[in-house]
């Protein structure tokens, strides 16, 4: 039991919205399987395990399992993430985006509508280049622009409403819903991809020696995720004496917690949705230039790892810098009076927090892409393709990561209840003796 977790069920609103949360994953994994009609799913499945060793693995993984399948949810939510990262950089260089952002929530909610209307745009046009694919791939039973619409719509709906149950979950549930829909795709197949590598091994097909050394090396990796993404390092902040009402308050000192690695599981997701934007459509394409560019991407090797590795990195240092703005934070501890110490307020300051933040990322930035890079590549050499996909780098990170935010997430709302229960018991407390205070000071004037 993780300490302080026992407090749960005891919170009506935590509890509802944990059941709210895993309702909405049930949703979204039925919908899993129902497949979008028109489509030979015998054929396409024979594809797939013919090519589960290129890119067309990785988008099945992002999708839950959906791509194999050819259901409405094939698309998944990569559409809503990559028009997310085009509607981020604009942001900063479209001054009427930046002005919407500064408006605070009302601008948000103008950008959130661009990026709905943008991911449905993308939708569409991602659905109708996949039916062309299905098309020349001969896996379509009624090929024609019946069924090139009917896809679209169908995969543009699935999108939709997958996007409609991330942000349902941010709302009304615990976790980020995007990354939680992510997380419950992979962590749905971690179960019986496991299981199938083990029968493997009893085959004789896989050396079990293979199968313990990838047990042992998920381990450390999940390990080493833990105690990265719990490194923090802190910079202490002094106060000196002031006057707070009618009293002064001591100097004191403070510490403002920087994480080793801020951007959180974004920059994979993020490094992960760019690569896979092609990806989707070359998959079921038979355009051969598409095909020749595309088997340079295949996962494990080199030029796959060099430019997820430059992904992530740029996606690193892209989110770090749109959550903590040092500037920002400098200004806010001049006016509070609090100082770095041997450091001026100010531009000073600022610079200072520049130069920690940028060591901070650099290594959270690498950290990030060899967890990401070498558990797969130690998978895929020792021929376990479905198992460097389902437990590789990437996956793990995530799951992990999401579960480590969700569990600070509901940390936050016990400690609040138990503040709350605190207070009211401490003001229960203080007005049972007012009033024996009171009924005393009667008896005393009678």
């Amino acid at each position: 039991m993780i300490p302080g977790m026992q407090g749960i069920g005891k919170i009506p609103e935590l509890r509802k919205r944990i059941f709210f949360t895993l309702g909405m994953l049930a949703v979204y994994r039925f919908g899993i399987f129902v497949s979008t009609p028109g489509i030979d799913v015998e054929a396409l499945r024979r594809q797939f395990d013919t090519s589960a060793g290129s890119l067309f693995g990785l988008v099945n993984m992002f999708s839950g399992g959906a791509l194999k399948q050819f259901s409405i949810f094939t698309l998944g939510i990569m559409p809503y993430i990559s028009v997310s990262i085009i509607m981020q950089l604009l942001s900063s260089s479209i001054p009427a985006l930046e002005a919407l952002k500064k408006e605070g929530e009302a601008g948000q909610r103008v950008i959130t509508r661009y990026t709905r209307q943008g991911t449905v745009a993308l939708a569409l046009f991602q659905g109708f280049m996949v039916s062309l694919g299905l098309e020349s791939q001969g896996l379509v039973l009624n090929p024609g622009w019946s069924f090139r619409i009917t896809t679209m719509i169908t995969l543009t709906a699935g999108t939709a409403f997958i996007m409609w149950l991330g942000e349902q979950i941010s709302e009304k549930g615990i976790g980020n819903g995007m990354s939680i829909v992510i997380f419950a795709g992979i962590v749905a197949r971690m179960p019986a991809t496991f299981i199938s590598t083990l029968v493997l091994a009893r085959s004789q097909e896989v050396a079990p020696i293979s199968v313990l050394i990838v047990i042992v090396f998920c381990i450390l990796t999940v390990a080493g995720i833990v105690f990265v993404e719990r490194s923090h390092r802190k910079i202490p902040i002094q106060y000196p004496r002031r006057m707070v009402g009618r009293k002064m308050s001591q100097a004191q000192t403070q510490y403002m917690p920087l994480k080793v690695n801020m951007s959180g599981v974004i920059p994979p997701i993020f490094a992960s949705a760019f690569l896979m934007l092609p990806a989707t459509v070359a998959t079921v394409s038979s355009n051969e230039t598409l095909q020749e560019m595309m088997s340079y991407l295949v996962p494990g090797s080199w030029v796959y790892s060099a430019i997820f590795a430059g992904l992530i990195v740029f996606f690193s240092f892209f989110y770090t810098a749109l959550i903590f703005n040092p500037p920002e934070v400098a200004e806010n501890l001049k006016k509070n009076g609090g100082f770095v110490p041997t450091v001026r307020p100010g531009k000073a300051t600022a610079d200072f927090f520049y130069g920690v933040l940028n060591r901070l990322t650099l290594w959270g930035a690498i950290y990030i892409a060899l967890v990401c890079l070498v558990p797969q590549f130690v998978y895929f050499k020792l021929g376990l393709t479905s198992f460097a996909y389902i437990f590789g780098g990437t996956a793990v990170l995530i799951a992990v990561g999401v579960i480590l935010d969700t569990v600070s997430q509901i940390e936050s709302y016990i400690v609040a209840r138990n503040y709350e229960d605190f207070m009211s018991k401490s003001h229960r407390q203080r007005g049972g003796l007012g009033s024996m205070r009171y009924t005393r000071n009667r008896l005393l004037r009678r």
